[in-house]
């Protein structure tokens, strides 16, 4: 295969018509460019240049050569221009992958503050993958994905050796990096016209005849033995709508009940009340999925920024 500057020699000697006038311009000694020129007819097998009084000129077959060679440069050129936006924010495509309910609010307005600091990068919001985020993040089909720890407790290669999933520790999965972002509170979701919507506080051993409405795992009931022991026994889940909008519109007409974490708290349906429980329902821990570095574009670093400082706005509060 041809060099890039064996590419270079041919094309000074094309445009200066000598070896001397090459040589001078390159920098390097008349022998040395008269030997890679030798070379490369040598390895193209073709005569490039012949000898006229005052230097050379391109035969036919080196024309075609020297534009082919500042052709092949210029791409060059275009190749190191264009990688070098993607290395800083002056271009690129940011993939990200959410939940319903980290899509109510939270990203719209990571995705807002993002395309404002940085406009030269594209940014998509794709759906789910179905081999999970973890592994979507790995192969490269998603740059940042947002989990939670209930997902990576449903996912077997994932946080082995832990048992608390409200508080996995931030920590690499086989290439990926899981960087903590919020710890969500759940909120019991009620009709307005449910009996128990008046009070301030809902003791969960109160719901035990209740019927549950589950959703789209993650945007589910979550961990259901902590629920269950608040119960008393295990919920009676008599419904289940995996549309975010569809679970709290069964909720708002009063057949179920069911849990909203704090990530959704401000895009709850009218007809639909949120009131915290006795005894508090283990949070969720939010997660940013990303490659670990040096594999990491700018762009999702900015990302990560971004959302870091988001999610301490959305800190839950009593």
């Amino acid at each position: 295969m041809l060099d890039v500057w064996s590419l270079r020699v041919l094309i000074e000697v094309g445009e200066r018509g000598s070896f001397s006038a090459a040589a001078e311009s390159l920098s390097m000694t008349q022998p040395a460019i008269s030997r890679q020129i030798a070379g490369l007819e040598q390895r193209l097998r073709v005569r490039l240049f012949r000898r006229v009084p005052r230097g050379v000129v391109p035969t036919s077959a080196g024309s075609v050569a020297v534009d082919l060679a500042r052709d092949v440069l210029a791409r060059l050129r275009a190749m190191e221009a264009s990688l070098g936006a993607y290395a800083g924010l002056d271009a690129g495509h940011l993939r990200l992958s959410a939940f319903a309910s980290a899509n109510t609010s939270f990203v719209p307005e990571a995705i807002r503050q993002f395309s404002d600091a940085h406009p030269a990068v594209a940014l998509s919001l794709v759906q789910a993958d179905p081999s999970g985020p973890l592994h979507a993040v790995r192969e490269g089909r998603v740059d940042v994905a947002l989990v939670t720890a209930w997902e990576l407790f449903a996912d077997p290669h994932a946080a082995k050796g832990a048992s608390d999933h409200s508080q996995l520790a931030p920590q690499r999965q086989d290439g990926v990096e899981l960087v903590r972002l919020l710890d969500e509170d759940l909120r019991l979701a009620l009709s307005r016209d449910h009996p128990l919507a008046r009070q301030r506080r809902v003791r969960l051993a109160d719901l035990r005849a209740e019927t549950w409405i589950e959703g789209a795992h993650p945007d589910c009931l979550g961990p259901i033995v902590p629920l269950a022991e608040a119960l008393g026994d295990q919920p009676r889940v008599g419904f289940v709508c995996d549309d975010w909008n569809g679970k709290q519109a069964l909720v708002a007409a009063g057949v179920g009940i069911s849990l909203v974490p704090s990530l959704a708290s401000g895009a709850i349906h009218s007809g639909v009340v949120l009131r915290p429980t006795t005894p508090t329902l283990p949070s969720r821990r939010l997660y940013a999925a990303v490659a670990e570095p040096p594999f990491r574009p700018p762009a999702v670093t900015a990302m990560l920024a971004v959302l870091t400082a988001l999610a301490t706005s959305h800190e839950p509060s009593e």
